[in-house]
């Protein structure tokens, strides 16, 4: 009888959608679900991305470039030159989505066995890409109780063998919302030229960043910069997850036409999504500042919300739009499932994603779930409401697991 891969089989389910028939069966029975449980904004995508869609006129939708088209190239680098970042547009490799930047990152960077350092809790999916592309991570952990701030370079420094060829950090984080300063990324730095690794720098959620200081890109960082991997997209900053359009950035030479033989083995990144990208730069600065202000309201409203709930802990977290909250739980993919499969208040339930997902050891999770705040603030209250009614009847003597 055939058999599926082993790379196939030992792949993890997304701890974020593996929950989605349980969703939809809820819905089916007339339950309304708050989807708290993925990073998809709720919050409109600009004006003028959506009249360019409107009005594209082309008689064929043909490839572009599999480096993508130079016009947008050229935008993204004069937008990193208002973040100091000096860029030519031969250093931008458009991508379907910050995703593929990622594998495609890794597979030029990294051979079979070698080893890359991630802080975790850690979006779920660095996981998988490192698992497709043959690569081991060796996961440093964060603490809740001080805000998930980033591990001493010490400790990075004890994970160090001879096969450790890269650290990937996000800043800000997704999922505990933590973000990294100026100083620590100066740090990071140290350790990567001690070594000589490559440093992956996920910086996806730039534009949200709600520390005193301002963000501080990797790209930045010049005693390294042959070194240095930057990710973004447009999906989080505009509401765009759909055009699946998003980048690499380096300026290693050699490391772009490896990469771009990997971009030109899957032809070209999505072309109305690229027509839609390059035309959102053109959205009004209150765009972007309306957004933000919007989620540092919603940030407030949820966190101080969850730490009202009785034997529950958030930190404040200080960038993205998560966060990742301890509650009064002994098993949070339990927990999760039965919300959905067993509860509602008032016709109504929450979706959230198990903590124990993002982490390569799901014990460390196992009474965390991570939080999007992508709801409207009203919405938010009624959420909230329904989980601090769901753990009351989940740890009540009703509850018979």
């Amino acid at each position: 009888m055939t058999k599926i891969s082993e790379r196939g089989r030992i792949l993890p389910a997304s701890p974020i959608r593996k929950l989605a028939p349980l969703a939809e069966n809820a819905k089916r029975n007339g339950i309304k679900v708050h989807h708290l449980n993925i990073g998809q904004p709720d919050l409109p995508t600009p004006e003028i991305a959506l009249q360019e869609l409107s009005k594209i006129n082309r008689k064929t939708l043909e490839y572009s470039p599999s480096e993508g088209f130079l016009s947008l190239r050229e935008r993204m680098a004069e937008y990193y030159k208002t973040l100091g970042a000096e860029l030519s547009p031969s250093e931008i490799i458009i991508t379907t989505g910050a995703s593929e930047a990622l594998l495609f990152g890794f597979m030029a960077c990294m051979n079979e066995g070698d080893e890359m350092i991630i802080t975790e809790p850690a979006y779920a999916n660095y996981h998988s890409f490192a698992q497709m592309a043959g690569i081991k991570v060796t996961p440093l952990i964060s603490k809740i109780e001080n805000g998930f701030a980033l591990p001493d370079i010490a400790d990075f420094e004890a994970l160090i063998t001879p096969k450790t060829k890269a650290v990937l950090i996000c800043n800000p984080n997704n999922p505990t919302g933590c973000t990294y300063s100026e100083s620590e990324l100066l740090k990071i730095c140290e350790l990567v030229k001690k070594y000589d690794l490559w440093l992956f720098a996920d910086e996806v959620y730039r534009e949200f960043f709600y520390s005193a200081e301002p963000h501080f890109s990797a790209l930045k960082l010049a005693e390294i910069e042959q070194n240095v991997i930057v990710c973004d997209s447009f999906s989080k900053r505009y509401s765009e997850c759909g055009i699946r359009v998003g980048a690499l950035i380096s300026r290693n030479k050699e490391l772009l036409a490896t990469v771009l033989k990997y971009c030109q083995a899957r032809l070209s990144p999505p072309l109305l999504g690229q027509i839609l990208a390059e035309v959102s730069f053109d959205a009004p600065a209150s765009y972007l500042e309306n957004v933000y202000n919007e989620y540092i309201e919603r940030r407030n409203l949820l966190i101080n919300g969850l730490n009202d709930i009785d034997g529950v802990f958030s930190p404040l977290p200080n960038g993205a739009f998560y966060t990742i909250a301890e509650l009064p739980i002994d098993d949070c993919d339990k927990f999760c499932a039965w919300l959905l499969s067993d509860f509602s208040y008032e016709g109504q339930t929450v979706m959230l994603a198990p903590a124990s997902g993002f982490y390569s050891n799901p014990e460390n999770g196992k009474n965390q779930v991570r939080i999007a705040y992508v709801l409207e603030k009203e919405e938010l209250k009624k959420a909230l409401k329904v989980l601090e009614m769901g753990l009351k009847k989940y740890n009540s003597n009703e509850n018979n697991f």
